[in-house]
């Protein structure tokens, strides 16, 4: 009679913990594709970002270079055009990252410093794990009473 109830005891213990493991395993597949789709949002809200002030800027830009062209070419001072290089540099980069390769060429860069600098990667003393951050705590808190 023992036997039988510990027997089904233990079957019923290994598909407790079956489903124990499948459960987890759904939490993290959801976990992970939250973080996924926090991220994709994130990214389409810069991309906008950029896209919108690049509206803006693209307007100032184009009445600054014909403004500085027009006087350059008014006082026969060449100086004139000299903001519009900086100013150029930016239009191009807010452009890059609204609809040309940028971000692409930036995932690409990212790939490569996984695969072969991974060394530059590495934080300061390593991981954080849970010992170093109860010490520190413990360290800072007022009211720990060691035991």
């Amino acid at each position: 009679m023992g036997f039988i109830f510990s027997k089904s005891m233990s079957e019923n213990m290994k598909n407790q913990q079956e489903f124990m493991l499948m459960n987890a395993r759904l939490q993290l597949e959801r976990q992970l594709m939250m973080q996924n789709e926090m991220r994709e949002r994130q990214m389409a809200l810069q991309i906008a970002w950029s896209r919108e002030f690049l509206k803006y800027f693209g307007t100032f830009f184009g009445i600054a270079a014909i403004s500085l062209t027009a006087g350059a070419i008014r006082r026969k001072k060449p100086a004139f055009l000299f903001p519009i290089i900086p100013l150029s540099f930016i239009f191009t980069y807010q452009y890059d990252l609204g609809y040309g390769t940028l971000l692409q060429r930036m995932k690409g860069e990212a790939e490569n410093i996984l695969e072969t600098e991974k060394s530059k990667l590495q934080l300061p003393r390593g991981m954080i794990t849970f010992e170093n951050l109860e010490k520190a705590r413990r360290k800072q808190s007022k009211f720990f009473i060691d035991k």
